[in-house]
Order: C-alpha cells, then structure tokens, then sequence
C-alpha cells in the first residue's frame, strides 16, 4: 500500500513512446514542473518516450515545464484550452511549421471530458461550441428547444501532478489554485504520478480535508520548494540549462 517512489526518475520511467499525458496546471499554477523535467531528463539519456499526446490547460511558457517538454520534440498532439498564454513561443512556431498537432477545447468542455474520463461517462452533451468550427464533425442534439454538441471523454495512460501534501497511501491535499486539473486527472488516467511538497505518514492528513483519495493515485514521490513556472520565467530560466 505504500506509493512512494524513491526519486523523480523513477516516477516517469514507465512513461512510454505514444502514451497519453494529463499534466496539471492552470499556467504555472499547479504546473508539475519536477516530474517534467525529470521527463526531459529521460528522453535525453534514452531517446525516449516520445510522440507523447499531452493533455493540459495550456501550451506552456518561455523555456521551462511544459514548453520545454515540447521544445525537446516530444509531443506530437496537445489537448488543451488556451495555446496563447503568457509566452507560448515553443508551441506557436512548431504548431506553424506543422511540426505538432493541437485540438483546442473550450475550457469548461476540457475539464468535463476529464472528469467524464475518470467517471466512466464515454460521452455528454453541452451547448458550448454548437455552432462554430469546433463542432464540426461531432453529433448534434436537441434537448427543451437548444442544440447541444456531443463531447467524448478524455482518458489517459498517465497523469503528473503537483500536489502539497501527500501520504504513503496517495491522499492529497492541494493548495488553493494548485488543486485545478489534478484531481480530475488523477481520476481520468491509468497512472497518477503525484509530486507532493510534504510527504507524511498515514493518518497525519485529517480525512475530512482530503481532496484525491489515495486510491486514485498510483504513486508519489517528494519535492520539497518546488520551482513556480512564473518565477523560472522571470528569471529567464532554460530547461535543460545551456553550457556556457
């Protein structure tokens, strides 16, 4: 029943070429910036994985995280909301040169095709989008008098995930904004790879503020001060850093 994993590289390395990747986050926010770039690190010692498809609220910024993680090739698809964030440079010119394929999901519609992943609901329906390009193709009904689109869920093979505290057994708690995607995605994926700020013993988080029960988690692993998106950023941070 213990989950822990010994270190970060251990945490990714079932993490194949072609899977699928929930990576929480809502910009830097809950940004699993450590399991990330333990990714990285495997892909550059290995070759691998790669041809990842991601699933995420957006297309990462500047250098670090997620747009390195794509600026290394390693994504062929991303999933997710809002490709136009803060400094979306890696993704705008590989997404231009045809280099890496993006199907954009409204928000809302994003979080639910996760939570419909991890609930077992294959498909729903929602009005958000009848009517523009991102309805095309899908199955339309109408339900008291309005259209409503056809949404499929959103499963995964894994999910990283930054949560602040953990036990041996996989209970999260989140802090504030960080929570977001996380516990969706723990739900929706095969895998959930938890990075979590304080690892405790069993029993020290009080059950009535757990948000991810541990049986949504398969394994955690401890990064204490873990690095912000935004503050790498404003430090113009480059992941892998670049010899001199």
């Amino acid at each position: 029943m213990d989950k822990t994993l010994p270190d970060l590289a251990a945490a990714v390395a079932g993490i194949e070429d072609g899977m699928t990747v929930m990576i929480g986050g809502f910009g830097g926010s809950g940004a699993p910036i450590e399991l990330i770039h333990a990714l990285i690190d495997r892909f550059l010692a290995t070759g691998s994985p790669r041809n990842l498809t991601v699933v995420n609220n957006n297309a990462g910024n500047g250098h670090v995280g997620l747009a390195a993680l794509i600026e290394q090739g390693m994504v062929a698809k991303l999933i997710c909301s809002f490709p136009r964030s803060a400094d979306p440079r890696v993704f705008t010119e590989l997404y231009l040169a045809g280099k890496i394929e993006l199907e954009l999901v409204p928000q809302g519609t994003l979080a639910e095709r996760i939570r419909a992943g991890g609930a077992g609901i294959p498909a729903f329906y929602t009005p958000t989008s009848f009517g523009t390009d991102l309805a095309k193709g899908k199955p339309v009904e109408e339900f008291e008098g309005r259209p409503y689109v056809q949404e499929r869920w959103l499963k995964a093979d894994y999910a990283l995930v930054k949560a602040d505290k953990g036990d041996k057994l996989g209970n999260l708690t989140y802090r504030m904004a960080a929570r977001n995607f996380g516990p969706l995605m723990c739900m929706a994926a095969r895998t959930a790879i938890v990075q979590v700020g304080e690892l405790v013993e069993p029993g020290a988080i009080d059950p009535e503020t757990v948000i991810t029960p541990g049986i949504f988690v398969q394994g955690v692993v401890e990064v204490a001060n873990p690095a912000q998106e935004e503050a790498l950023n404003r430090a113009n941070a480059v992941y892998p850093e670049v010899a001199e």
